[in-house]
């Protein structure tokens, strides 16, 4: 047999040449694109990895990465995920027992993977032109994550499926958290509704809308908990006692020690436990301005001696910025937030973009939506001697959200003290706004290593941090009411 030192690929071309001319003759170009078409295929074939991003789209970029989490594609190795990791249909990621993954889809969705964590992203078509055609859908093998539905699940909600090993749910526009293990699923709904649904004849996993048989719906508006077992037939609610359940519907988990930061040796910094978040809230509303009207004008002749103007009442005190904070003022502080997304937009008062917050500055605590950072120097250890330290407030944003959306509140004051000797702090935070009246914010706890705090109560929560010197404090905090949320952010000063 003659041997041809022809490569493999040319010989495969120029055979599909001679076959296509034979057969068609439709002429030399349109065999010559089919011959591009066909050289592309082998060269691929032949370097998986090569795939052009048109070929393949990414669906979504991480945000945000704490500790250790790995990405397996299709056909290729494990990966180690990093800021900036392009996530595709068919991946899938995992989160080790420090590791929390944050990532932002092309239709603006948002997912929070927490530690132990496994997810595949099955199919992610987001149609800009027509997004009511769209197709999403998601497979939680085991573990918590909080999704924040984005355009497609808002246009397409009878295409959108979370799958579960043992439920099917859909959602109506929503912010929810999911905790998944072989044999149960619980759920909580922070906005919207949810269905879910045991799998089953009428309920296929392997569909793309929201069951309907066996399905029961959990609002928001309800303050309950929905779960599935393998022995139930049924979803049930749980009663609100049973909602707050720590081990399940931890909002947002962080390390409280900044595990978040690789050492040297390429391991990540060990801490003792988790902290807490606060829950974020979905911005779809202006925030409310209100003015005071001006006092009718003097009508009457003004006397040859008018009496003597009464002092005028100060305004009440509001320690948030009537404007955004310059990036260049901020930076001069130690402690600086940063936003992981657009946030609140011009009503942003006293945050950073990411890359201004962390530069030269690590994460202490934070949510989906912010992080407090710090330089720290090598050191995660607070000074030695530091005493009893009462802080000042120096600046603060929070809003109240509600079902008729989200409104800046006046922060009018407010007290922190840090007792470094027992380990214990104790706060106060004077809000206030039309349609909540005065709400007083009042929490104390333990103090951690490293100058770490926090607490936790059925319908607050607090997480925050000093600077290494113990001149300067922070924290976001949240409290539920009856009929919304409160939630923001603080900047304090030591005081004199």
């Amino acid at each position: 047999m003659k041997t041809d030192s022809t490569p493999m690929m040319t010989l495969m071309t120029k055979q599909f040449f001679v076959k296509f001319s034979t057969i068609f003759n439709h002429g030399a170009s349109i065999a010559a694109g089919l011959i591009l078409c066909l050289a592309t295929s082998v060269a691929q074939a032949s370097d998986p990895e090569g795939f052009s991003p048109a070929a393949i789209p990414y669906v979504g970029e991480v945000s945000l990465v704490l500790g250790r989490a790995y990405l397996q594609a299709p056909g290729q190795s494990r990966q180690r995920v990093r800021q900036g990791t392009k996530i595709k249909v068919h991946d899938q990621i995992t989160t080790e027992a420090n590791g929390h993954v944050h990532i932002r889809f092309v239709d603006q969705a948002l997912m929070s993977l927490r530690p132990r964590t496994r997810l595949e992203i099955v199919s992610y078509d987001f149609n800009t032109e027509r997004p009511e055609r769209s197709v999403v859908k998601f497979n939680l093998i085991e573990g918590v994550t909080r999704a924040i539905s984005g355009d497609a699940a808002k246009a397409a909600r009878n295409r959108f499926r979370l799958n579960t090993p043992i439920a099917a749910i859909g959602v109506r526009g929503t912010d929810f958290v999911v905790s998944a293990t072989e044999s149960t699923t619980r759920a909580l709904v922070n906005v919207g509704t949810i269905v879910m649904a045991p799998y089953s004849i009428e309920c296929s996993a392997d569909a793309f809308d929201p069951c309907t048989a066996n399905a029961v719906e959990l609002t928001s508006l309800s303050l309950q908990l929905i779960e599935l077992d393998d022995n139930s037939a049924l979803p049930r609610l749980l009663p609100a006692p049973n909602v707050r359940d720590p081990d399940m519907m931890r909002e947002e988990v962080q390390q409280l020690i900044a595990s978040s930061v690789e050492t040297s040796a390429g391991g990540p910094a060990s801490d003792e436990t988790y902290l807490e978040s606060v829950t974020a809230v979905k911005v779809n509303a202006d925030v409310e301005r209100v003015s005071n009207d001006l006092p009718a004008p003097i009508t009457e002749p003004v006397p040859a001696t008018p009496p003597a103007t009464p002092p005028a009442t100060p305004p009440p005190p509001d320690f948030t910025p009537a404007t955004t904070v310059a990036p260049v003022e901020l930076t001069t502080s130690q402690l600086v937030w940063g936003r992981f997304s657009s946030g609140l937009g011009e009503q942003e008062k006293i945050t950073l973009d990411f890359a201004a917050a962390s530069a030269d500055r690590k994460i202490t605590v934070g949510n989906i939506d912010y992080g407090l950072f710090r330089p720290e120097n090598g050191s995660q250890h607070v000074d030695s001697g530091l005493g009893v330290v009462s802080f000042s407030l120096a600046s603060a944003q929070a809003f109240y959200s509600s079902e008729s959306g989200v409104v800046a509140m006046r922060v009018g004051g407010g007290a922190l003290d840090i007792d470094f000797q027992e380990n214990r702090f104790a706060t106060e935070l004077n809000l206030s706004h039309i349609a909540t009246g005065a709400v007083d914010f009042l929490a104390n706890g333990r103090l951690f290593d490293g100058g770490y705090f926090h607490a936790r109560t059925d319908t607050q929560t607090i997480a925050g941090a000093v600077s290494i010197d113990g001149s300067e404090a922070g924290y976001f905090f949240s409290r539920q009411l009856d009929n919304g949320n409160i939630q923001g952010l603080t900047l304090w000063g030591a005081g004199h």
